[in-house]
């Protein structure tokens, strides 16, 4: 090195440094100069080829210096662009040495010289794309800052970085100038954006940008879309089966009495997530950040992938109806891919019931008129639950998923919940007339499955519904329930009450004697009396009784409990309202104040998941019902999201 120290050159800054550098006024100094040791670039490479490898290694240390100036930065670049051919696959650690320059938080002329650089190294040398793509990708989150506390490591993500929102837009230009380049980008992207998806243990900060950032690349790269949305979804079902719905109550609750006994004031909204004040929930005077830390996590993602899909919907307030129509598409596919064949999830599946509430006027959708999104979700569930090739577990999720989506979904027109009770109820009968000259015509889960989740379906749509059905023209209404002839389906040797909550069976049997639909009470008498079936505990030993959920029932619409999110979800929910004349004691219970989630879920408490030990499971339920594993954009609303 002795040698090469003797070799200094100095060098002004070109054209491209005339303008602001490190915050100095170009017409007011003088022209900056830049120290350097060494060979020019071109020579370097030269050199490195017939084996001398000093200035090639000093090259190395000087990019590598952390108070490398401006000018210093610009003037590398401009050298390494103009002998871009000659950076083979040898000289790769050369390469990840200058994509590592802190180029972000500099100039714009650095960052101009630095895309130049960026787009001269992809298109005569591909070898290096994955690198670029990872670069580029490697800022989607904050950086991390240092802290230590005696021997502890507490060092976490720079939430306090004022200019993420520039150093992500710089990002994403990086991408979208790499993509302009090399058609095959996409090709390569999403494995690199998989592989950097932070631990989802990570904080909420972290998260939050990285999920940002993934659906921004959308924007320009649409034929990601449905594959970044794929990996979005299966990474939030993780933290929603981990954090179970009592579990997030009991935490909930715990920090609301210990908050009121320490007197200590309640956090105002991080930040507004919904700026239209139609739909928007006044909550600028309440609790926004949730107690529990893995509820907090998913709060965030839902938050951030509802707003997505109302600007991606929405263009200045008007809909874009082709846009709208693909995004629903593609939340689709991934829906029956992951969501619907996942058990006990709680909140990522109100990401399509958002998108359902988006009503489309007089649209041809789909060929039909006058037909919105939530009548297209209710076909494809329904065309699942009838259809015989599909597994019984599907089935029975589709049922589940009709059933709470009509009883919850506050947009729904009455006329859209008869028509799923015009299909519903004569599927009933049909099944039941090919069974009952069967040899199968008994109760059993096993055999009956999607019958049973079917009818649960339609009482649980009866008992919210019924007011709505009712209410105009009882004659007529109460006549349109009477053609359903309820009675025969209560009645038949399948014996659904059997099966069916005990929430939900007394309370259609309240409703429907109230109506003199259907006199329920005997044959529930009878089923008390005949204590259901026991089978032998899948782990050996004596027999046990089965458990109060036979059915293994899933409500996947029940109250929505994160708080930040739910500002979007509430004004569009139908709540629990419990009828005061349907004489129903059994059903009434504590409600505590200041709970909505128990005021309004009725079925708080009957919705128990199956034990290890119950082997009583339709179908090996415990098999099928897993927890998945794991250029130039539109101006739209989302690309302008605070952070």
């Amino acid at each position: 090195y002795e040698r090469t120290l003797v070799l200094r050159r100095f060098s002004l800054d070109t054209g491209l440094a005339a303008m602001e550098v490190d915050g100095r006024e170009f017409l007011s100094t003088p022209p900056m100069k830049t120290v350097r040791f060494g060979d020019s670039v071109a020579n370097t490479l030269a050199k490195f080829k017939k084996g001398d490898t000093r200035d090639y290694e000093l090259l190395k240390h000087q990019l590598s210096e952390p108070d490398i100036k401006d000018g210093q930065i610009i003037n590398w670049l401009q050298e390494f662009r103009g002998c871009v051919t000659q950076l083979s696959k040898d000289h790769e650690q050369l390469i990840y040495v200058v994509l590592r320059l802190p180029w972000l938080g500099r100039s714009q002329a650095v960052v101009d010289e630095y895309l130049s650089f960026l787009s001269s190294l992809v298109s005569a040398q591909t070898v290096y794309l994955r690198t670029c793509l990872r670069m580029a990708v490697s800022h989607f989150t904050p950086g991390r800052i240092q802290i230590q506390e005696g021997d502890v490591n507490i060092s976490d993500s720079d939430d306090d970085d004022e200019n993420l929102p520039r150093n992500f837009d710089r990002c994403h230009q990086a991408l979208q100038i790499i993509a302009r380049y090399v058609p095959s980008t996409s090709r390569f992207l999403m494995p690199i954006l998989s592989e950097n998806f932070p631990f989802v243990q990570k904080s909420s900060r972290s998260l939050e940008c990285y999920v940002h950032n993934l659906l921004r690349v959308t924007l320009y790269i649409p034929s990601l879309r449905r594959e970044i949305l794929e990996l979005i979804v299966s990474k939030m079902l993780a933290l929603d089966v981990s954090a179970p719905r009592a579990e997030i109550e009991e935490v909930e609750e715990n920090a609301a009495i210990h908050q009121e006994a320490s007197g200590a004031p309640q956090d105002d909204c991080l930040f507004n997530m919904d700026e239209d004040e139609d739909t928007e929930v006044n909550t600028s005077t309440a609790e926004c950040v949730m107690a529990h830390p893995v509820a907090e996590r998913l709060d965030m993602l839902m938050a951030v992938l509802l707003t997505y899909i109302k600007d991606m919907c929405y263009v200045n307030g008007s809909l874009e109806l082709e846009r709208t129509k693909a995004l629903y598409r593609d939340l689709m596919y991934v829906f029956d891919k992951l969501v619907l064949p996942t058990h006990a999830s709680s909140h990522v599946q109100y990401s399509v019931f958002y998108l359902c509430s988006i009503r489309l006027v007089s649209l041809q959708l789909f060929n039909q008129s006058e037909r919105g999104l939530a009548e297209a979700f209710l076909d494809h569930l329904w065309k699942l639950l009838q259809g015989p090739s599909q597994p019984p577990v599907v089935r029975q999720a589709a049922a589940g998923y009709i059933g709470s989506f009509l009883a919850r979904a506050k947009f729904l027109p009455v006329a859209t919940v008869k028509a799923c009770l015009d299909l519903l109820v004569p599927w009933l009968h049909l099944y039941i007339n090919s069974q009952d000259s069967g040899t199968r015509a008994f109760c059993d889960i096993t055999l009956h499955g999607p019958f049973y989740a079917t009818c649960q379906a339609v009482f649980y749509t009866i008992i919210f519904r019924h007011k709505a059905i009712l209410e105009g023209n009882l004659r007529k209404g109460l006549a349109y329930l009477q053609g359903f002839n309820l009675e025969r389906i209560v009645m038949c040797q399948l014996n659904p009450l059997k099966v069916c909550l005990p929430a939900i069976t007394n309370m259609f049997a309240a409703i429907t004697r109230k109506y003199q639909l259907v006199f329920c009470y005997t044959i529930i008498e009878r089923n008390n009396r005949s204590m259901l079936r026991v089978v032998r505990s899948s782990l050996g030993g004596d027999l046990v009784s089965m458990n109060t959920n036979p059915l293994d029932s899933f409500f996947p619409f029940d109250p929505y409990l994160l708080k930040r999110s739910g500002r979007m979800i509430v004004p569009l929910y139908q709540v629990w309202e419990e009828p005061s004349d349907c004489g129903v004691d059994t059903l009434k219970k504590e409600i505590k104040k200041g709970s909505v989630e128990d005021e309004d879920d009725f079925l708080h408490g009957e919705t128990p998941h199956m034990d290890t030990e119950m082997g009583v499971t339709p179908g090996s339920f415990e098999s099928h019902l897993r927890s998945p594993s794991s250029v130039g954009s539109p101006p739209i609303a989302f690309l302008q999201r605070p952070f």
